[in-house]
């Protein structure tokens, strides 16, 4: 089994090296910040220890998975590695100095990856003398409990390296979807209406978070509702990557971020980890109602997922990614209730189209523009699947 390099030890990097040690592999871990690496290493014996209290693993196989782990501040102990996947800051001069360094320690048949959700792979790749090693391997987080692996071969990346992440990733018994090198890939560019246009909804005051929020988990079947999602993975993280995907798209009104998430974004409403975010968490808060009346929550579910889909239709138009990998990104990365292509397939193509017109004739928004694919599969009478 080949040696699998891990760079960066917060929580996503910690994750994957627990899934490469999990499959198998001898894996080295490395953060330059000792205090990193150190808590890496409790928090992966903690992990370990509940899940052999609670009877997932034998107490030999979560010393066996700890013993193949190397903890360490020094990347030349990756020296020896068969791939090498990067998970440290989104910043891509960062990014770009830790490619170059890694490419003068390991051997030439070295797969080198990054982690990255959001940023140019082809732009990684750029600073290697070999970039048709590159690729993004994008996990999701939690690392080990999430199925879904974005593969992401830049336009410089060699079949030989695609093909082979493509099958170590399916060997940890993940769920992996080939997509494009473009911004967001499949998830986080087919999810931005799910927060953008539930901001839209409530900045026109059609609904409160929490009505938002009822109508898709209780009408749409949603895990969780839009403000509670943005709440758990941070507002500053979530406006990030939006602004990210927007500016990447060239301004994209489809993408365009919301002056609501900024705001709480800048007032320090991050969500559950500062105590207040869209709702309260402080302690003995009382979460507000939601407004029950079905019939305004099905519109709110209706103008999200139209949106949604038409998100999907427009990567499937452009070639990001296959139909089936599309609806397997979104049922595996975020936990839609359904795929989207085939949720379209369900509601009608007809259908779907027309709401899609509505909007975009009563706002006059590019925003709300129907996908040309929907228009051509609407005429022909076509389903997805």
């Amino acid at each position: 089994m080949i040696k699998i390099g891990i760079l960066g030890a917060g929580t996503m990097g910690s994750g994957i090296a627990q899934v490469a040690a999990q499959s198998g592999h001898k894996t080295v871990i490395v953060d330059v910040n000792k205090a990193a690496i150190d808590n890496a290493r409790k928090n992966l014996s903690g992990t370990i220890q509940k899940l052999v209290e609670k009877g997932k693993w034998t107490e030999d196989f979560g010393n066996d998975l700890l013993r193949r782990i190397t903890f360490s501040t020094d990347m030349n102990d990756f020296e020896g590695s068969g791939l090498i996947i990067e998970a440290i800051i989104e910043d891509v001069s960062i990014k770009h100095k830790v490619f170059s360094d890694l490419e003068n320690i390991v051997d030439e048949g070295c797969i080198l990856a990054s982690n990255t959700s959001s940023l140019s792979i082809a732009s990684i790749a750029s600073v290697l003398k070999n970039p048709k090693r590159a690729i993004g391997i994008h996990f999701f987080n939690p690392a080990p409990i999430m199925k879904l692996v974005e593969i992401i071969p830049a336009v410089q990346t060699s079949e030989e390296t695609k093909n082979q992440a493509k099958r170590l990733i399916d060997s940890w018994g993940k769920t992996s979807v080939l997509t494009k090198d473009t911004p967001g890939f499949i998830v986080n560019r087919v999810a931005r209406p799910f927060y953008g246009e539930a901001l839209r909804i409530y900045e026109e005051g059609i609904a409160d978070f929490a009505t938002i929020d009822w109508a898709m988990t209780e009408i749409g079947g949603f895990r969780m509702g839009p403000f509670t999602l943005m709440d758990y993975i941070g507002n500053d993280v979530n406006y990030a990557v939006t602004e990210i995907v927007f500016q990447a798209f060239y301004y994209d009104p489809r993408f365009l971020p919301s002056f609501t998430q900024k705001r709480h974004s800048e007032a320090g409403y991050l969500g559950r980890k500062s105590g207040r975010g869209y709702y309260d968490y402080s302690e003995g808060a009382v979460m507000p109602k939601p407004n029950k009346d079905k019939a305004l929550g099905i519109e709110i579910f209706n103008r999200i997922l139209v949106m949604l889909i038409n998100c999907a239709a427009d990567a499937l138009f452009l070639n990001i990614a296959t139909r089936e990998d599309i609806d397997l990104a979104m049922t595996n990365g975020v936990n839609y209730p359904k795929g989207l292509l085939k949720w379209a397939d369900e509601i009608g193509i007809d259908n779907v189209l027309n709401q899609l017109q509505s909007l975009f004739e009563e706002y006059g928004e590019d925003r709300y523009r129907p996908c040309p694919l929907l228009k051509r599969m609407a005429k022909k009478g076509e389903t997805f699947f």
